[in-house]
């Protein structure tokens, strides 16, 4: 059966507020890293799967973001997928 890599990442969408984007663009302005005009954190998440063809592995990941990886409610998420 084939395998399937795929990335998940997810980001808080534009009307959250990002508390802790907004410490790490603070904390590089401390460090003397100036002209970030602005910095959200997300995460990624990196899963490998087997699934009959590319489709199949599309449907499944995409309901494992929608359901356990992303909050649909704060977050939006992309799919990369590719076939190792």
């Amino acid at each position: 059966m084939p395998r399937f890599q795929a990335r998940v990442l997810v980001q808080l969408r534009p009307s959250v507020l990002d508390p802790a984007g907004e410490a790490a663009s603070a904390a590089a302005q401390r460090l003397g890293v100036d002209g970030i005009a602005h910095l959200r954190i997300g995460k990624a998440v990196e899963l490998e799967l087997e699934a009959p063809d590319e489709a199949e592995a599309r449907r499944r990941v995409e309901l494992l973001s929608d359901r356990l990886l992303a909050n649909p409610v704060i977050e939006n998420w992309t799919l990369e997928l590719s076939q190792s």
